[in-house]
């Protein structure tokens, strides 16, 4: 079962545990709602500390994968396909190489395109 998935089931489950033992307590239903919601999340502040962790680290890593996966695509449009393979090969074009200069944002090739619009 994913992290965020334990995680977020065990906030629900406090949240219904706190709720099923203020229910006997006369008061608003809406007050009761609310003071169950305090509780149940300064419960699961300390509670589900180790979930709450397990999901941070997927999210983290799921972050790093999407953001290599981005570098690796971006190469492989640019035309450079060494940097498609290996991340931080980009810098081992040379300047002088045709195109290159033409793909990189405010390079002279774009420039002159901009003064002659």
């Amino acid at each position: 079962m994913s992290a965020a998935v334990k995680y977020t089931l065990g906030r629900i489950g406090l949240f219904v545990i706190v709720v099923a033992a203020l229910w006997p307590v006369e008061m608003n239903i809406f007050l009761k709602l609310m003071v169950a919601l305090l509780f149940s999340a300064a419960l699961s502040f300390f509670l589900l500390r180790r979930w709450r962790d397990e999901m941070a680290e997927d999210m983290a890593a799921g972050a790093e994968r999407r953001r290599s996966e981005k570098e690796r695509l971006r190469a492989a449009l640019a035309g450079d396909d060494q940097a498609a393979g290996t991340p931080g090969a980009e810098a081992d074009q040379p300047a002088g190489t045709p195109g290159a200069e033409a793909d990189q944002p405010g390079s002279s090739a774009e420039r002159e395109r901009g003064s002659s619009a």
